[in-house]
């Protein structure tokens, strides 16, 4: 298991659940599996802890738990990739506020806030959040839950007992997982009101379903991929294609069934007002066929055709790759990996021609890119020389995807680790100015609800001196500077680590 990857998760379970929870995440990280009594063994706390750190991590579903071999107890193991996911929890939020508006944002959030809960808890404390009153917005919240359900974003949660301190029974009806559950308004309005405490869904928990986002993300990242390679038009084609895919095929199939051209331009004509991508239609799909973004099936009915969503993320990762490598050694050391890539196995003189660079340049350049594991090398013996010497040998240089992606992976663990640590101690060192400032937004805020005159709001806000000004404006800069650059880290590794799984097909 990967040490960058073990301190990230350790830093981020730490931030959300406190140290306890921390103590037996990492110890949960450092197994494949254990049960309850070895957890307490190993990590030194009381039974009651674990239990309760345990609770935690199984209801925002960061551990797992099944029957041992002698069917005699249970053993938990720790979801490292649901606990990158958190870092997601902001990208969730947005993708749904886009989508369906503010009400929805507001359910979305106080559900990953809670890991898992009823659907009128949520729909409570979101009403509370939004700071809105009344029977109608209750109403809206309740419908925009339900949207959410349907469209399969929230997903119903399974059913965790207690025995013995620890959650443990498990129970899942398949058939009610994105079954919105009758919530009567009058119920709501009584329990909002405080004229009942009787929960009317009652043992009926949601969470979000993390595998909806991500499909949305993958589609995102194809058509954004398509508009940067041919353009808009393309894009939009792109997305009509995808749709028709969804009709036919599962979701995360590496290639998709026969398309027809003919229920793509149906499709388009229905849904579409964009005349000129329609016109061009047939266009498009030959530039995309022609990039191995789809695939030409068969002639038929004006021509079939299938999405391989397996090639675009292996594409995509070279793409990467290089552009990797570009920022890093420069333009010549990527032409020196792109020459490596296409001709598969090379020899040294052979780069040089191919790539165009001068002889000692490439050399060294092939070998910074052989030393960073970019590249790697085969060596083969000649046959012959007999007694008169030992054969000779020449090396060839390939290139290793998988290797590559194995390691720009942990490097996106180390960077994202550093990140999340140098920003959380900038937070700590300036707490107070932090604090202070968060204060006097609070009151100037209220100030102007008022309709305080300017001078004395001005005159509030002078009690922050230029020195703490200036210290608070490069603090909030930097935080700022390393949340986008964890966003962008985190694209990366979704790309790297969902072609590794395609590549798996």
């Amino acid at each position: 298991m990967s040490i960058q990857l073990g301190k990230l998760c350790s830093r981020i379970i730490e931030q959300h659940f406190g140290e306890l929870v921390r103590i037996v995440g990492d110890n949960l990280f450092a197994s494949i599996a254990k049960p309850l009594s070895q957890i307490v063994r190993s990590t030194g706390l009381t039974k009651s802890e674990v239990c309760k750190s345990l609770a935690i991590l199984l209801k925002f579903g960061l551990v797992t738990f099944r029957l041992n071999a002698a069917q005699t107890g249970y053993e938990y193991q720790l979801d490292h990739d649901r606990v990158l996911m958190i870092l997601r929890y902001p990208r969730y939020v947005h993708l749904i506020q886009t989508k369906f508006g503010h009400e929805s944002a507001a359910l979305l959030e106080e559900l990953l806030r809670s890991g898992s809960q009823t659907a009128s808890y949520i729909i409570l404390k979101s009403l509370a959040n939004i700071d809105a009153t009344g029977r109608n917005t209750v109403s809206v919240l309740r419908e925009k839950f339900g949207t959410l359900v349907s469209e399969r974003y929230i997903i119903r949660a399974p059913d965790l007992k207690p025995r013995d301190g620890e959650l443990t029974e498990l129970a899942y009806d398949d058939a009610n997982l994105f079954a919105m559950p009758q919530l009567e308004l009058r119920e709501l309005n009584d329990l909002h009101e405080r004229k009942t405490t009787k929960v009317p869904d009652e043992g009926i928990n949601w969470l979000v379903n993390v595998e909806q986002f991500h499909l949305d993300f993958r589609d995102s990242v194809m058509t954004n991929a398509v508009e940067r390679l041919i353009d808009a038009n393309a894009s939009e084609c792109m997305k009509h294609l995808l749709e028709v895919m969804y009709q036919r095929t599962k979701p995360w199939e590496a290639v998709s069934n026969p398309i027809g051209l003919v229920n793509l331009r149906q499709r388009c004509e229905k849904q579409s007002k964009n005349v000129e991508m329609m016109r061009f239609l047939d266009q498009y799909i030959s530039v995309m066929e022609s990039n191995e973004y789809v695939s030409r099936f068969d002639h038929k009915g004006g021509g079939q055709y299938t999405v391989n969503v397996k090639k675009i993320f292996q594409q995509l990762t070279w793409a990467c790759i290089e552009n990797i490598i570009m920022e890093k050694y420069g333009s010549k050391a990527a032409r020196i990996f792109r020459v490596i890539r296409m001709k598969r196995y090379i020899e040294q003189e052979d780069i040089q021609k191919e790539a165009m660079v001068p002889a000692k340049e490439a050399k060294q350049l092939t070998y910074k890119l052989l030393e960073e594991n970019f590249l790697q090398i085969q060596t083969f013996r000649k046959p012959g020389g007999g007694n008169a010497g030992a054969p000779k040998s020449f090396f060839l240089f390939y290139v290793n995807q998988g290797q590559i992606v194995a390691m720009l992976l942990e490097i996106c663990y180390k960077a994202l680790y550093n990140s999340i640590t140098r920003s959380t101690h900038d937070k700590a060192v300036n707490k107070r100015l932090i604090e202070k400032s968060q204060r006097l937004d609070s009151i100037v805020e209220t100030m102007k609800e008022r309709g305080e005159s300017e001078a004395y709001i001005n005159e509030i806000l002078e009690t922050l001196t230029p020195p703490e000004q200036e210290i608070l404006k490069k603090v909030k800069l930097r935080v700022k500077s390393l949340y986008s650059a964890e966003i962008g880290i985190d694209e990366t590794i979704f790309i790297l680590k969902l072609n590794q799984e395609y590549q798996m097909k």
